[in-house]
């Protein structure tokens, strides 16, 4: 019998391809890359139509010498790397070092780790595409063309260690121009009136003003206000326009890349990075106990919310047998994905769905289990009928003024009994019910309640809402916005608080440079316009070289200018009146991956550094020191006592010096859902707070772990 040698990426995929195949496969994991441009050169030959150099990649010369001794004993290869372009780039390479013909029949790729998949792509193995290949390293040489002529610009300019890349650039501009937007952004004042009704036998209700002589009413200030309650003193109020519907509500589409990092950051919290570390390893496959290891998941990176006919149709059996027929769609469920995108893979989604999240739950880890449970009810639900929501919405008439009352019940929960998608503001729907009334009903008003607000500013971008515009604008592409997002905030050029970005210093002097000297390089169009460029050269409609070509003669132009007028931008140091213990210069304050921290000037003959202690102006309420903002290892903001270690209090929530009236404690701020700050007790007894102590139990058991930077 002829031996077959299946090479793919990581021990874990081997291990779970190795078990569906026999005794006449060898499975081998290259361990991702194998060949890549080198570190410390250039390594493109600009004059020679961009002609790469590649490399072995240094520490994988054991792992390659393994493959090419398991490459002679074998009479076939099959390169079983990801099905995409990195993939089949990885592939690409493996046939340059083990000497394989690539235009022989030796890749295979598959969307789901299971038996069916793997035999299936067993069967039918083609050779290299080499369209994927050049779009890959079309985009490979393109960021080398970037950043090693950008970013050395930048160290002579500005400040050593810094970096530029075509895509991250032009993500930190985007959190830039944000704070920008929020920083410039004016306040205005507005009032809402809300109004609670009562009638005999029925339950009370709210309603909101909503108009004043048939037109949508705006109340801008007090006085305004004033007047309406006046003109309302001593109304009779009315029932009018009773107006109930039934509607549908249907479910969303599976998840692509960019849904799940969305969702999984909303719901669970997690980082973009976190989640695609994840969901790799609910792919490559976990052992589950005597089943063994299987994929959990189909292929992570995709654009797509295609599902395939089986798929869908073993979701609808699973549906009738836990729920009921009523719960099955008349007809199967398929979705269409907005805009223009691949369509390379299906949606993701559970490899099965009878293998049901709690059925799996004691072989996983509780990150995997809340990823994998996540998806497979996404999926699951997509697949279910719409929910049926009975919609109340009512007038209720005082003279001029209307107010307006709405309300809804889910009759039938369809989609709804198993997931519910989240939103970026996170405020949960609330099912309200209005009474039964009839036009000309009359009702008595038992408190008018006028509210003052603000208009808010645009909100800064969180994981979530970073990789939605990166999406939208047609920036990166799946397997890029994890990278992206984590890349920037290495750089220094943001930081993440409260999950939210904040650009530091650094990023705002970065990006104000770039604007000015390469406005194309940082120009969201012309970023989304390359991404269209690889992905023509994917379909084999582009030539690489002239891509590159095209973008690089006018580069090289204005990087010669730019080099010529720009001066040495200096980033100035903040000098402060603490000492330096060792040498009695003055700290400087600079500024770190953590955030800002105190250093002495005299570096590097001199390299005390210390953490920077932002006084608060509140007193800690254990003892006589004052609250100061720290960071943990992690670069998240809490605020601790400044005679630490002798008093070890600590609060993730901003202190105040406002009083507990019940108990005489510290109030600390709170931000709720809606983005409104409220103050709470920092006394985790007191009876105001209920069982929102969470915050500050989680920072104490965190303290020891905690490192100022």
């Amino acid at each position: 019998m002829s031996k077959t040698l299946v090479i793919v990426e990581s021990p874990a995929k081997a291990k779970s391809i190795g078990k569906y195949l026999g005794r006449n496969y060898t499975v081998k994991a290259s361990m991702g890359h194998v060949r890549d441009l080198p570190k410390s050169q250039f390594g493109v030959d600009v004059e020679n139509d961009f002609s790469p150099k590649y490399i072995a990649i240094r520490g994988k010369g054991d792992i390659i010498k393994e493959l090419r001794a398991a490459v002679k004993k074998a009479d076939r290869v099959l390169l079983a790397s990801d099905p995409d372009r990195e993939g089949e780039a990885i592939a690409w390479h493996l046939t340059k070092l083990l000497d394989i013909d690539e235009n022989s029949p030796c890749r295979i790729e598959f969307n789901e780790i299971t038996p069916r998949a793997i035999e299936q792509a067993v069967q039918h193995p083609r050779p290299i595409d080499l369209d994927r290949v050049n779009a890959q390293q079309a985009r490979r040489i393109l960021d080398r063309l970037v950043g090693y002529n950008l970013s050395p610009l930048l160290w002579r300019k500005v400040k050593k260690g810094l970096s530029a890349g075509r895509v991250q650039s032009v993500a930190v501009r985007l959190i830039c121009d944000r704070e920008e937007e929020i920083q410039s952004f004016i306040p205005e004042e507005y009032w809402s009136l809300t109004a609670k009704f009562i009638k005999s036998g029925k339950s009370p209700f709210e309603a909101k003003l909503h108009k004043y002589q048939n037109q949508k009413i705006e109340i801008p200030n007090q006085e305004t206000m004033d007047k309406i309650l006046a003109d309302l003193k001593g109304a009779s109020y009315v029932v009018d326009n009773v107006t109930r519907k039934e509607k549908l509500r249907n479910p969303a589409a599976p998840f692509t890349t960019s849904s799940l990092q969305q969702e999984a950051s909303r719901k669970l919290n997690f980082t973009s990075r976190k989640t695609m570390v994840v969901a790799q390893q609910l792919y490559e496959g976990l052992d589950l106990g005597r089943e063994g290891p299987v994929g959990l998941v189909t292929y992570i990176r995709t654009d797509s919310t295609r599902v395939s006919e089986t798929a869908v149709e073993e979701a609808r059996e699973f549906i009738k047998e836990r729920f009921g027929p009523a719960y099955v769609p008349q007809q199967p469920r398929h979705t269409t994905s907005k805009g223009k995108v691949q369509d390379a893979h299906e949606a993701i989604r559970p490899t099965s769905v009878y293998r049901d999240p709690e059925s799996v739950k004691e072989f996983l880890t509780n990150d995997q289990y809340k990823l994998y449970k996540l998806i497979w009810s996404r999926f699951l639900a997509s697949q279910m009928a719409p929910a049926v929501i009975d919609t109340t919405s009512m007038d209720i008439v005082a003279g001029d003024y209307v107010f307006r009352a709405t309300g809804s019940i889910v009759k039938f929960p369809g989609f709804m009994q198993v997931y519910i998608e989240g939103n970026d503001d996170g405020i949960k729907e609330e099912e309200k019910l209005l009474p039964e009334l009839a036009e000309g009903d009359k009702v008595q008003v038992k408190s008018l309640m006028p509210k003052q607000h603000f208009t808010q500013p645009p909100p800064r971008y969180t994981d979530a809402t970073l990789v939605k515009v990166l999406e939208e604008k047609g920036i990166g592409r799946p397997s890029t916005y994890a990278p992206i997002v984590e890349t920037i905030q290495k750089r220094g050029y943001v930081v993440r608080e409260n999950k939210q970005f904040y650009p530091t210093e650094l990023g705002m002097i970065v990006v104000d440079l770039l604007k000015q000297y390469f406005p194309e390089i940082i120009n969201v169009e012309f970023t989304a316009e390359m991404e269209e460029k690889l992905d023509r050269i994917a379909e084999g409609e582009q030539q690489w070289s002239g891509v590159l070509k095209e973008f690089y003669v006018p580069f090289s132009k204005t990087l010669a200018t730019a080099e010529e007028k720009i001066g040495k931008v200096e980033v100035a140091d903040e000098v402060t009146d603490e000492i330096c213990e060792q040498c009695g210069r003055n700290m400087v304050i600079k500024l770190g991956r953590y955030g800002k921290f105190l250093a002495c000037p005299g570096f590097p003959e001199c390299r005390n550094t210390r953490p920077l202690l932002e006084p608060t102006g509140v007193k800690c309420p254990k003892c006589e020191g004052e609250m100061v903002l720290r960071r943990s290892k992690k670069g998240r903001k809490f605020y601790g006592c400044s005679r630490y270690p002798e008093c070890e209090f600590v609060t993730w929530d901003t202190p105040t010096n406002e009083k507990c009236p019940h108990c005489g404690e510290m109030m600390v701020e709170k931000m709720n859902r809606s983005r409104e700050k409220l103050l709470q007790c920092v006394n985790e007894h007191c009876p105001t707070r209920g069982e929102t102590g969470a915050s500050e139990k989680k920072a104490a058991a965190g303290k020891k772990k905690t490192t100022a930077k």
